[in-house]
């Protein structure tokens, strides 16, 4: 009796021990592994930046190895976007109609321009040297002239008078020789000196070397007319 029980007890030991292997490989093979191998995790990839690059937060990195800074553009082999062309900028400072608006003495002369539409031009890059009568100069006129000058209908005849005065380039008095030269309307002006004594055709110096920040005035005592082209 004593013998039999042994048995029966070592049997029933042996069933449970391969009862429970079996129920331990069930349970393995249910969370993916396999049997005396031990699963290893596999490690999230890296990603390595091209050779020469360096990146930041907030950056953008394009090809050729290049790091832009945040808010900044840049385009391959680290070259900045062309730069948009703008107009040019007026000179710094006073210019030619700064300077004739601010004196007593050009009065007429700067709304001719106006009315010319000569404003823009004479306050722009430059540089011009203007022959500049003063408003005495313009009241040796006809009477009625200015006047008749000044309507819209004889705006380019206005224009052509104004630019005979204008020559292109600062020319100060020690630069002025006597001669011919070429004004902005296209014909020439005669200069001649004597001593200290210059005129332009037939009108006098009064104050020269009048410096703007685009060119100079030499302001003169008479208006002096365009030749008529035949």
């Amino acid at each position: 009796m004593f013998r039999y029980n042994q048995k029966s007890i070592a049997a029933t030991l042996s069933v449970a021990v391969i009862a429970t292997g079996l129920f331990a490989s069930v349970s393995t093979y249910a969370q993916g592994g396999v049997p005396g191998t031990t699963t290893t995790p596999t490690p999230a990839p890296t990603t390595i930046p091209p050779s020469g690059t360096t990146t930041q937060p907030g950056t953008t990195t394009t090809p050729g190895g290049t790091m832009t800074q945040p808010g900044t553009t840049t385009t391959p082999d680290g070259m900045s976007p062309p730069a948009k062309k703008t107009k040019t900028a007026a000179p710094a400072g006073k210019t030619i109609v700064d300077l004739a608006s601010k004196s007593k003495s050009f009065t007429t002369l700067v709304a001719a321009l106006k009315a010319a539409d000569l404003v823009e031009t004479l306050a722009g890059e430059g540089p011009y040297t203007v022959f500049a009568p003063t408003n005495a100069a313009f009241s040796k006129l006809p009477k009625g002239t200015v006047a008749k000058l000044l309507k819209a209908e004889n705006k380019e005849q206005l224009k052509k008078l104004l630019t005979y005065h204008v020559v292109s380039g600062a020319v100060t008095s020690k630069m002025l020789k006597a001669g011919n030269v070429e004004t902005v309307e296209g014909s020439n002006i005669t200069v001649k000196i004597k001593g200290k004594k210059v005129t332009i055709n037939n009108a006098k110096i009064l104050q020269a070397d009048v410096k703007a920040s685009n060119g100079i005035i030499h302001a003169i005592d008479t208006v002096i007319m365009p030749p008529t082209k035949k």
